[in-house]
């Protein structure tokens, strides 16, 4: 990777880049309604629903507790993945292709996309913290920068996997096609819904592996203090592991842009 593609004169244009992102979401009210309240009916019908037939450890966990960590995850995971499908609908624009022929990296553009996209994406998780209350969780200064932290990493994350699927599709279609195989599995698998250690042969295994589950681990951890990392990770070294994930996955994502040509869409 180019080291100037990131000199000082450079970050006027990813900066431009990333503001883009974030003003093009929010003009869309239709979809920063769906990110938040999709996974807030999900968390509070499935949560309530299941209500104390749920234990946990200690034996007073509720599901609406288990699966707060579970529902936040899933609206950074909405988020990443409504604000990456603007790759594929600036390539039918034009748009796309304008920014590939102008005298910059395309790394640029890369991290420009993703940071816009993390940037959403974290601050819709941080303000579902506001319901933290409700399940019992009182967070602190420490506590809240440290969700922050974890909430980054795993925005980043998604968003940099999110602009990898989109970079290589020309339809919307085929983008939540790939997400519903793919995406939402990722979150299925990662401790959201069902814990670990009530999990068997494969499946155990698949969530061990699983980035997001040391997310949703760590951010549980930190939520609520009694609980005990399942993953048998803390969340200072579920952060250095997550941010391995971010690293490997910016690094696809700029070998996908660099590696591939985009073309108009048909």
């Amino acid at each position: 990777m180019s080291t100037a593609a990131f000199t000082p004169g450079l970050w006027l244009p990813v900066r431009s880049l990333w503001w883009r992102e974030v003003v093009r979401f929010y003009r869309q009210r239709t979809r920063v309604i769906g990110v938040i309240l999709s996974p807030l009916v999900f968390w509070l019908v499935i949560g309530s629903g299941f209500g104390r037939s749920f234990q946990g450890a200690a034996g007073e966990e509720t599901y609406l507790e288990y699966f707060y960590p579970g529902a936040l995850i899933m609206i950074v995971l909405f988020t990443s993945i409504f604000t990456m499908m603007s790759v594929i609908e600036d390539r039918r624009e034009g748009f796309l292709l304008s920014v590939l022929v102008a005298p910059v990296s395309r790394s640029v553009i890369v991290l420009a996309k993703v940071l816009g996209g993390t940037t959403l994406a974290a601050a819709q998780g941080l303000i579902f913290l506001v319901f933290a209350p409700v399940v019992g969780a009182e967070l602190g200064i420490g506590e809240v920068l440290f969700c922050a932290v974890i909430i980054f990493l795993v925005a980043f994350a998604l968003t940099a996997l999110g602009f990898i699927v989109a970079w290589r599709l020309d339809s919307a279609q085929a983008f939540h096609a790939i997400v519903n195989l793919f995406l939402i599995p990722l979150w299925l698998l990662s401790g959201a819904l069902f814990p670990l250690s009530g999990a068997s042969g494969w499946i155990s295994a698949v969530m061990r592996i699983n980035p997001l589950t040391y997310g949703v681990d760590a951010l549980r951890v930190v939520l609520f203090p009694q609980a005990r990392p399942e993953t048998g990770v803390w969340p200072l070294p579920a952060i250095g592991i997550l941010t391995v994930f971010c690293g490997v996955m910016f690094v696809i994502a700029y070998l996908t842009a660099n590696r591939t040509t985009t073309r108009p869409a048909s």
